[in-house]
């Protein structure tokens, strides 16, 4: 079994669940799990967990994302992208200044409540809000309070004149649970223009960037070298403190005990022949107790 992470830069056209049908098909192996969703129509950096990698998925889910996208002012839909239904139209007789776009952007930042658009995987009783978009059934969207560390132009908008509308590029940071789709939709609130998402790209996630991202196109051209592209268990603990286990306390955390570090942080990645092995967290007066097991981890 192969255990890491595998970074992988989705197309357009697929859904996340794709991306993990192809790799089962293409590594001959079942455990494994992507983590955090992309829309069909968004590229960009999915890191899929393999094996023993699978047990980080939560923490991976934790870790900050990027994003650059393009935006256009003049048209909303339900979906807050160009897939959705047109809700309103109208004609710019002039654009903003992109001062005036980036001090709007500017006002999204930092934290901020976020309702997630109807045609999205959120879930109220149980049911998942697509669900009831597609039965047309009108239901409360729960607000949701996220981070968003930056949100700005990455060069100048454009405006069709004939058209009426204008375009702009962007950048986003943001935490789990951001919506750029709703933050698109704001940013036209915030203008009293209609607004849609209009091209997206995830640029980095859990710890992980496009540099380190390859497609399944690539992966399935030269499946000889599919391992080098295999990110180990330990990159994604680069940042953790680190603890190196002797003999005695490798057996002690084998068997999941308690133990005593002369360290002050909360978490530690526990590391033996230069492996982690588990991740253990802090309970007080230097004792740490077993968060992830990572024992298979070679």
């Amino acid at each position: 079994m192969i255990n890491g992470i595998i970074v992988i830069d989705k197309a357009a056209g697929m859904t996340s669940g794709d991306v993990v049908y192809h790799l089962r098909k293409l590594l001959k192996q079942r455990k494994i799990g992507h983590a955090g969703t992309l829309d069909p129509e968004v590229t960009g950096v999915l890191p899929v967990a393999l094996g023993q990698a699978t047990k980080l998925i939560e923490l991976m889910h934790e870790r900050p994302k990027a994003y650059e996208g393009e935006g256009m002012l003049g048209l909303a839909t339900d979906s807050y992208d160009l897939e959705g239904q047109v809700l309103a139209e109208q004609t710019l007789a002039e654009p903003f200044s992109d001062q005036e776009l980036q001090a709007a952007m500017q006002s999204l930042t930092g934290e901020i409540t976020q309702k997630p658009p109807i045609y999205s995987a959120v879930k109220v009783n149980g049911k998942r809000l697509y669900e009831y978009a597609r039965a047309g059934i009108p239901v409360e969207r729960p607000e949701r309070t996220v981070t968003v560390s930056r949100y700005e132009l990455t060069a100048p908008s454009r405006f069709d004149a004939a058209k009426g509308r204008q375009t702009f590029s962007y950048r986003v940071e943001c935490s789990k649970g951001t919506y750029v789709r709703s933050l698109v939709n704001d940013l036209g609130e915030k203008l009293d223009v209609p607004a849609v998402m209009t091209k997206l790209r995830r640029t980095a996630s859990s710890g992980y960037s496009l540099a380190d991202a390859v497609s399944l196109e690539e992966l399935a051209a030269d499946p000889d070298h599919l391992l080098e592209h295999v990110q180990p268990i330990d990159s994604f603990f680069a940042d953790y403190p680190q603890a190196d286990l002797d003999d005695s306390l490798w057996q002690q955390v084998k068997n999941g005990a308690w133990i005593k570090l002369p360290l002050d942080a909360d978490m530690v990645a526990l590391r033996y022949n230069k492996k982690v092995k588990a991740i253990y967290r802090a309970k007080g007066q230097g004792r740490y107790c077993p968060e992830i097991m990572l024992l298979s981890n070679e």
